[in-house]
């Protein structure tokens, strides 16, 4: 079984497979197989050969499954597939999970699949309220049990369930950074598109959310996507607030890694038109250059307020006339702001110049996997994370 998971998150995640890596031993068994249930039930989701009629009661009833070691099913695509018709082995891991965990996990799916099952056949999003709850039913619904878990392991304190609504805006976060970068992509799905961009920020610049792939609409695709990543920004402000209460370093970099990634995305998004026209990523060098640089609270936030200053020099530079700039630029300073802050805290102050990164073991752990990640990605290529779990991987 567990062969079976740890393979099988290798095949269906972007990253996802090597942020575990950070993780404290007693985590991994537990994140992993909480990642391969949600990309079970994205799946059921995603399946357009499944009607609704089939579709929507099974995504309200997964969680009930969980605990059934012989259900499976045939549907999906690819990897996908044997996800789904193996299930049983994820099954058999799951059941291995302290009880604590167990019910983190159950609760989740459960409110999870009947979030997706809301939204099944809707033709938009139409308010921007509408975008919040999907995002947090998909993504910001994980981070706030993923801290859960974290805290039934016994390795991070109370404090980070009480701030539940710090790691939602984490999650949502991520999953907006997504469904912006992929817009091309998830407009040409086939049979049909599959859209989050809510209708209310869209709706400011075009007749149709298909318009913005005409060259000729540029000017005002553009000022529809700088709109949609100042809105991603106020979750990421929000966010940065669960940091100071991560105290265990595994967890820590398994929450910083993707957090830096996601400002990463959005920077390189800002102001971009070539959204409209393909695939905006980060290079596998920067990517591999910033899983080596981010060990501790102190390089993160020296990491975040360089990208923010980046995003920052943007906003005053080429897209110093964009309707949303003074809006955009007040959620970039709170950021800077916090980061400043944060470098300038007593705690991080004390802590200048830890022996961490001098430590060969922790630089000898990184390297190794940042390696075996990228080579994996370059052989194999990546699976594309839909939307349901983006947020991880």
């Amino acid at each position: 079984g567990l062969a079976f998971c740890y393979g099988m998150l290798q095949r269906v995640s972007r990253s996802f497979s090597v942020v575990i890596q950070q993780l404290p031993d007693e985590l991994r068994h537990p994140i992993c197989v909480f990642y391969l249930i949600l990309r079970a039930l994205d799946t059921v989701e995603d399946d357009m050969n499944l009607p609704n009629e089939v579709k929507i009661p099974l995504l309200r009833t997964f969680h009930e499954h969980l605990f059934d070691r012989s259900w499976k099913l045939k549907c999906g695509y690819g990897p996908y597939v044997d996800l789904m018709e193996n299930y049983p082995l994820v099954t058999d891991v799951f059941l291995t999970l302290s009880p604590g965990a167990q019910e983190v996990i159950r609760d989740s799916t459960r409110r999870m699949g009947n979030g997706m099952a809301d939204f099944i056949g809707k033709d938009e999003v139409h308010s921007v309220a509408e975008y919040d709850l999907y995002c947090h039913y998909v993504a910001g619904l994980v981070g706030s049990a993923v801290a859960k878990i974290f805290v039934d392991s016994g390795l991070e304190k109370e404090n980070l369930v009480a701030e539940v609504d710090l790691a939602n805006n984490m999650g949502q976060f991520l999953q907006k950074t997504n469904v912006i970068r992929d817009y091309l992509e998830d407009i040409n799905e086939e049979p049909a598109p599959r859209m989050f961009w809510p209708r209310e920020i869209w709706g400011k610049y075009a007749q149709e959310l298909a318009d913005f792939k005409d060259p000729a609409n540029e000017k005002a695709a553009v000022q529809c996507l700088n709109h949609m990543v100042t809105d991603a920004l106020r979750h990421c402000e929000i966010g940065l607030n669960v940091i100071p209460l991560l105290q265990n370093i595994g967890i820590l970099r398994s929450c910083l890694i993707p957090e830096v990634m996601g400002l990463r995305t959005l920077t390189l998004c800002y102001n971009n038109p070539q959204v409209f026209r393909g695939v905006v990523k980060m290079r596998r060098g920067e990517t591999a250059k910033l899983f080596m640089s981010i060990y501790d609270k102190r390089s993160f936030y020296q990491t975040y307020l360089r990208l923010a200053n980046e995003l920052e020099a943007k906003c005053k530079g080429e897209a110093s006339g964009d309707p949303m700039v003074a809006t955009t630029l007040k959620h970039v300073h709170g950021i800077q702001k916090s980061c400043k802050a944060a470098l300038s805290s007593k705690e991080l102050l004390a802590k200048s110049g830890s022996a961490l990164t001098d430590d060969p073991a922790i630089r000898l752990l990184l390297l190794v996997g940042v390696v075996a990640y990228f080579a994996y990605a370059f052989n194999l290529g990546d699976v594309r994370g839909e939307h349901g779990v983006r947020a991880l991987g």
